[in-house]
């Protein structure tokens, strides 16, 4: 239970912060101001302007292409399930120790013996080439997006306030 609470304040933070940012979909896919950069330095600072900019849209964009990794590859998909749902269940339904004949079954046996099955399966399943995967593929999407997209009017004015 207190595992789950901690869960809940990091998502909560997480949406405070970093989804509170989100900007119009109007606003983010404004194809009137995609242009290409003159040169490495415009692109640079493109690139650092809006990846701040639009942080939460580019939050999203991880995440679904996290989420949709995950669910176009049934192994992995099944994996997590099997791990995620096992551990679920031994905290719900085994939280003390059940004898069986003559043998005593407790939580720290079947959390062994869910990760000696879990494991190998989710290896299997071949987690890194998703994470390369989400990792590369949002890198790109999002450093093309944001080099390519000239900032707003209020990029000038961003650079007075700090200044003040």
């Amino acid at each position: 239970m207190e595992m789950f609470l901690k869960v809940t304040d990091t998502f909560r933070s997480l949406k405070e912060t970093r989804l509170s940012s989100l900007r119009p979909l109007s606003e983010f896919f404004d194809y009137q101001r995609i242009s290409r950069p003159a040169d490495l330095n415009q692109a640079t600072s493109r690139i650092s302007y809006n990846t701040r900019y639009f942080s939460g849209n580019y939050l999203i964009i991880v995440a679904l292409f996290a989420v949709y990794s995950i669910l176009t590859d049934l192994r992995l998909l099944f994996s997590l399930i099997f791990l995620v749902g096992g551990f679920t269940l031994i905290n719900k339904f085994a939280p003390e120790a059940t004898q069986v004949g003559e043998h005593t079954i407790t939580q720290k046996h079947l959390y062994t013996g869910l990760f000696v099955i879990g494991i190998p399966m989710l290896w299997w399943a071949g987690p890194i080439a998703a994470i390369f995967g989400i990792f590369f593929g949002s890198a790109l999407l999002v450093l093309a997006h944001a080099a390519l997209l000239e900032p707003g009017v209020e990029s000038d004015y961003a650079t007075v306030q700090d200044q003040v």
